[in-house]
């Protein structure tokens, strides 16, 4: 059964992904706004080199919308998800990215390149940048010291246990209209999951974003991460993540936190500690000004590292039916 209500979904990356992959099977009213702070990996290149918006946030909400109804159109989303073991240059890379790259030099703008790869795709929905200015995540920590990039903070060089205080862009980054407009427009907000600091705060430091979710109407959905990141978020429980979203969006805004309770398999947990993470407990209070829900959320499906990536990628990720279900569920949408 499909629903007429507008979904925006907030983030980037993976955990956007599986948000998406869940709802495009009830409705065809969603809008991806996706972090443009992306530093690491092919991002450098298109940044650096090509002096583009970072586009692999763009290519995973594209991929996760895209039709699948046929072998070809299947056979294309394969193709944007295809990445390059070898060569000079191009190791690493996906052909979407390249496929981005090139048709932003084609129509000489980077938004309408996305709205063709849409179109192509057959996406349900639209993928925004939430920013068209080029920008750097700049975190400060506990001690005085300062991160910028969006790679190194992710990716920590110094001591990830020490706390981050505050995020920053620079320059100073403003909202892209067309996203301030859709958040004004739509139905229902999710928020997350994903890189707490590096993907969702990211999309919060931007000038107009909390303003524009704050001002809309629609209900609100936090989804917490199901484990704690070493460098971002290390030995952060539920009660924490909500403490720090508070410096960037009041909690009033929100109508619903969502946090997995399904056990993560030994297996998975021995290798995540050796990465100095650890599954977010819940330590939410009932009294909150928001419901919380708790829902066996994990996804069954092991996460295999793709050849010729080198950037560090979750091992697990949510399911996204469950997500897409219960979200509509507590919306009584279902």
């Amino acid at each position: 059964m499909l629903t007429d209500k507008r979904f925006t979904v907030i983030g980037g990356g993976t955990g956007t992904y599986s948000v998406l992959m869940g709802l495009k099977k009830y409705t065809q009213n969603i809008t991806a706004v996706v972090s443009m702070a992306d530093s690491g990996g092919s991002a450098k290149k298109e940044r650096d080199e090509w002096g583009l918006l970072p586009s692999s946030d763009i290519r995973k909400s594209l991929i996760a919308l895209a039709d699948v109804s046929s072998e070809d159109s299947l056979l294309l989303r394969q193709l944007f998800q295809y990445r390059y073991s070898s060569g000079v240059g191009v190791s690493g890379m996906t052909f979407g990215n390249l496929f981005l790259v090139a048709l932003t030099k084609l129509l000489k703008s980077q938004p309408k390149a996305i709205e063709k790869a849409g179109q192509l795709l057959r996406i349900r929905g639209k993928v925004l940048p939430v920013t068209l200015n080029e920008v750097d995540l700049v975190a400060t920590y506990e001690d005085g010291s300062h991160v910028v990039g969006e790679h190194f903070i992710d990716e920590p060089k110094h001591n990830g246990k020490v706390k981050i205080i505050k995020l920053t862009t620079q320059p100073q980054a403003f909202v892209n209209p067309e996203v301030a407009e859709t958040l004004k427009n739509s139905d229902v907000i999710i928020i997350g999951p994903g890189g707490f600091y590096t993907t969702i705060l990211a999309n919060l430091v931007i000038d107009g974003v909390s303003e524009a979710i704050i001002k809309s109407r629609a209900r609100k959905i936090l989804i917490l991460n199901l484990m704690t990141e070493f460098g971002q978020t290390y030995s952060f429980t539920a009660s924490k993540f909500i403490q720090v979203l508070s410096d960037y969006l009041p909690l009033k805004a929100l109508d619903f936190v969502i946090i997995n309770k399904a056990t993560i398999p030994d297996k998975i947990l021995d290798k995540y500690s050796r990465l100095h993470a650890s599954p977010v407990v819940n330590d939410l209070r009932a009294n909150s000004s928001f419901k919380i829900i708790e829902a066996e959320l994990l996804s069954k499906k092991l996460i295999k590292r793709e050849k010729g990536d080198e950037l560090v990628r979750s091992l697990i990720r949510h399911n996204p039916d469950k997500i897409a279900k219960l979200c509509l569920k507590i919306l009584n949408l279902v």
